[in-house]
């Protein structure tokens, strides 16, 4: 089958993260570009602005790496999974639509604990954590480190699964407090995945 082309030459292509299928941005191809782009295995699309081929990342550097093309139903648009080399809105930012929310709830999470830290809010049990220190955070991460261990060698998956997100919070509490993010670990999860 062939791409069926509108009017204008052109079919919408959306991009997306392979890794965390998060949609990154939308551009068109003509012909030539899906051509090109498929034959690059980089992400080139027809400027309807400029009126000429643009390959994403020409002059930042911020490719996206082509993981595979579908098409849909009616072959008259594309869907392409990518593993962007940096930030695929020119804006800087990770995506085009300035949405954090398509990362998943850890990254809210992540959000909240900032935001709790930055309030001070005395009642919170995030805050508490932090009056009392990095010597407090980190040990209180070790507790629920040692009690995840001790959870993975029984057959309770309830308990395993409580203790699991007990670390997952302490570990953002954690990484909060040392000013890293998410994102930092994620990128090096990735070059380490080449």
């Amino acid at each position: 089958m062939e791409l069926q082309y509108k009017d204008n030459g052109l079919v919408p292509a959306v991009i997306q993260n392979a890794a965390t299928l998060q949609v990154l941005m939308v551009g068109y191809m003509n012909e030539e570009a899906y051509v090109k782009t498929k034959a690059e295995q980089r992400v080139t699309f027809f400027s309807r602005s400029k009126q000429r081929l643009w390959t994403k990342g020409e002059t930042s550097g911020n490719f996206l790496e082509v993981v595979n093309i579908l098409e849909d139903c009616d072959q008259d648009s594309l869907l392409i999974k990518v593993h962007p080399k940096g930030p695929s809105c020119h804006k800087g930012t990770e995506n085009c639509f300035d949405d954090n929310s398509v990362h998943g709830f850890l990254y809210e999470l992540e959000q909240t604990i900032a935001k709790r830290v930055e309030e001070g809010d005395e009642s919170s049990y995030t805050v508490s954590l932090f009056k009392k220190g990095m010597n407090k955070i980190i040990q209180k991460f070790g507790e629920e480190a040692i009690e995840l261990v001790i959870e993975a060698k029984d057959d309770n998956d309830i308990l395993f699964k409580n203790e699991a997100a007990d670390l997952f919070y302490h570990l953002l509490v954690m990484f909060n407090a040392k000013n890293m993010k998410i994102a930092d670990i994620e990128k090096i999860l990735r070059e380490r995945a080449k």
